[in-house]
C-alpha cells in the first residue's frame, strides 16, 4: 500500500488494535490470533495494527514482531496492517524494515525507550524511522514523545511517507495547533486509553478518528458509538458512554497496566483465547472479570 492510500485509509473510518494472544508459557499464540483478526475484519474497521500497544508492544521481543504482523496480513481480507514500532532509533529502524517486509501496510512509530529527548533530537530519531522504509508512518504523540507542530513541519516536509499523527497526549492545545499548521497534510488519530471518553473533544479539534481498544471485544458497540458520534447524535453517544462507557472504565481504573489487562478479559469472554497478558502487566482479579462479564453480558455473540 502506497504511504498515501494509508493516510486515506487511516482517515476513514474507525481503527482499532487487536490483543496478541499468548500461551501459558508467555508464546506468541497464531491460531486464536488469526481466528480473533480474521473476526474483527468482518466489521468496519478501515484499519487494524498489529503489535500496537494493546497488542503488548512493550513486552514483544522485536523478532516476534514480523509473525505477528504475518498472521495479521493472512487473516484480515482487505483491511490494511499497520506494525507497531519503536524503542531506540537504530531498534526501531530495524523493526521498520522487518515489518515492511513481512507484509506491514504502515507503521505506527511508538514513543522511544525511556529516555526524554529534545525536539531536535525527536525530530532526528523520528525522520531516521521515516527513511528507513517505505511504507507510510505515524508517529504516536505522548509521554516522552511529544511533538511540537514547528518539529513536525520540518518532519513532514522531508519525510513525505510520514502520513499520520496519533495523539495520546491529552493537550488539546497542543493538537489543535498541529492541526491548525498542518491542515490535511496528516491524518490525524485520537490515542487516548479509551479513545471513545475523549472523542467528541478530538473531534472538535480536527481529528477525524481514533483508535477502539473496545472494538477488540464489542466490536459492533464500538462502530456504532464511531458512527453516531461522527452523526452528531449526541443523546445516542451520551446512552452508550453512561451504558458502557463508564462502567468500563471503573474497571480500567482499578490498576494500572488495566487499559490492556480489561481489554484482553474482554475478548476471553467473547469466547476468543487471548490467554495472559506478560508481565510487567498482571490480569484482572476473579471479582473484575465478573464485572466485566456482567457489562458485556448484553453484547456476546
Amino acid at each position: 500500500m502506497e504511504p498515501q492510500d494509508l493516510k486515506a485509509a487511516l482517515g476513514a473510518g474507525l481503527l482499532s488494535f487487536p490483543v496478541t494472544p499468548f500461551t501459558e508459557d508467555g508464546a506468541f499464540n497464531e491460531a486464536p490470533y488469526r481466528e480473533h483478526v480474521g473476526w474483527l475484519s468482518g466489521f468496519d474497521a478501515t484499519v487494524l495494527f498489529a503489535a500496537g500497544g494493546t497488542g503488548e508492544f512493550f513486552s514483544l521481543a522485536p523478532d516476534e514482531i514480523p509473525a505477528i504482523v504475518k498472521a495479521a496480513k493472512a487473516s484480515a481480507g482487505s483491511t490494511p496492517i499497520v506494525s507497531g514500532c519503536g524503542y531506540g532509533t537504530e531498534i526501531a529502524k530495524d523493526i521498520a524494515r522487518k515489518a515492511e517486509k513481512a507484509g506491514a501496510d504502515g507503521i505506527l512509530l511508538l514513543p522511544q525507550y525511556l529516555i526524554d529527548a529534545p525536539q531536535e533530537g525527536l525530530y532526528r530519531h523520528i525522520k531516521a524511522v521515516c527513511q528507513s522504509t517505505g511504507i507510510g508512518v505515524m508517529v504516536y504523540n505522548r509521554d516522552n514523545c511529544v511533538i511540537h507542530a514547528e518539529t513536525l513541519q520540518r518532519l513532514c516536509d522531508e519525510c513525505p511517507n510520514l502520513v499520520g499523527f496519533k495523539d495520546g497526549s491529552g493537550d488539546i492545545g497542543l493538537v489543535r495547533q498541529v492541526t491548525a499548521v498542518m491542515g490535511d497534510r496528516l491524518t490525524y488519530l485520537g490515542g487516548m486509553p479509551t479513545a471513545e471518553l475523549f472523542a467528541e473533544a478530538y473531534l472538535g479539534a480536527g481529528f477525524t478518528t481514533y483508535s477502539s481498544a473496545v472494538f477488540n471485544f464489542v466490536p459492533a458497540l464500538a462502530i456504532e458509538f464511531y458512527k453516531e458520534l461522527r452523526a452528531g447524535n449526541r443523546a445516542r453517544t451520551e446512552e452508550i458512554l453512561k451504558d458502557f462507557f463508564y462502567p468500563f472504565m471503573k474497571i480500567r481504573n482499578r490498576n494500572k497496566g488495566y487499559a490492556v489487562s480489561a481489554i484482553k478479559a474482554g475478548v476471553r469472554l467473547m469466547g476468543f483465547d487471548a490467554g495472559p497478558v506478560r508481565a510487567p502487566l498482571t490480569d484482572l482479579t476473579a471479582e473484575e472479570v465478573d464485572m466485566m462479564a456482567a457489562l458485556v453480558a448484553p453484547y456476546r455473540r
